[in-house]
């Protein structure tokens, strides 16, 4: 069957990998997707976790997972602060673009949310914990789009949404935000120079999505330029310098978002 994505040549095979640790124990997968491509992904959970956040970094989408669950491309904030969400008392999962492909232009189409699908699939067949989704830049589509699509998530964060159409040729307005209906944070950080993702276009996106039930507009305001480009991971855009912050204000968000689901 016809690959959907730009790929480079798959490195590994179909397996799963328990790997644990004195604070979490670590499962890798390779799942098959209906074309016959292979998506790896590595799920991590504290002992007693509160909720599952689902990853989708931006950029290509490749983390270049090997066989042990470790990321070759480590810098988007999603996949760097791993390790800090695991301490926050969530668990995480976060999947490898399918046989090493590149994302770009294909997070907004319904062939990429029924593949997340599987993800969540995999996913509900090991716990019932509440599926929250965080995307940053281009991955703020993808999880637009998911949301779009899939009934089974409690919420989605937008980080550093990409609202001017760039390379990929897609932005969040192609992943019908209208018909979202779960809670979203929209994460916008003033200093974020990246000229896809302009920081003043997070209320318009606020505006667009009109089934959510909350939106909110988070403005933070930091970050260093380690990256050469304004778009890079290890900048403003990526939140490099200020990860705590943003992670607090997220994880208060997510506590809110549990604690309406408790009373429900």
């Amino acid at each position: 069957m016809q690959r959907r994505y730009r790929c480079l040549q798959w490195l590994g095979i179909s397996l799963m990998l328990w790997v644990s640790t004195a604070v979490a124990s670590s499962r890798v997968e390779t799942l098959v997707l209906s074309d016959g491509q292979l998506l790896r992904m590595v799920y991590s959970a504290p002992e007693h976790p509160t909720a599952i956040l689902l990853m989708l970094p931006g950029g290509s989408g490749r983390v270049g997972l090997d066989k042990a669950g470790q990321p070759r491309h480590a810098r988007d904030f999603t996949v760097r602060t791993r390790a800090d969400w695991l301490a926050h008392g969530y668990a995480v999962a976060l999947p490898d673009s399918p046989d090493h492909c590149n994302l770009r232009g294909q997070r907004h189409t319904q062939a990429y949310a029924e593949d997340v699908s599987r993800i969540i699939g995999s996913l509900r067949q090991q716990s019932s914990l509440p599926i929250f989704l965080i995307g940053t830049s281009q991955g703020s589509i993808a999880a637009l789009n998911v949301a779009a699509h899939i009934p089974d998530i409690k919420g989605i964060v937008l980080a550093e949404s990409v609202t001017v159409k760039g390379r990929s040729g897609e932005t969040v307005f192609d992943a019908s935000p209208s018909t979202v209906s779960v809670p979203v944070l929209i994460v916008a950080n003033r200093q974020d120079r990246c000229w896809v993702a302009p920081p003043d276009h997070a209320s318009r996106l606020a505006a667009a999505l009109t089934a959510s039930p909350n939106v909110q507009v988070m403005q933070v305001d930091g970050g260093t330029q380690k990256s050469s480009r304004a778009c890079g991971a290890l900048s403003p855009h990526g939140y490099y310098g200020i990860e705590r912050t943003v992670m607090d204000e997220i994880d208060h968000w997510l506590t809110q978002q549990l604690m309406v689901e408790a009373h429900s």
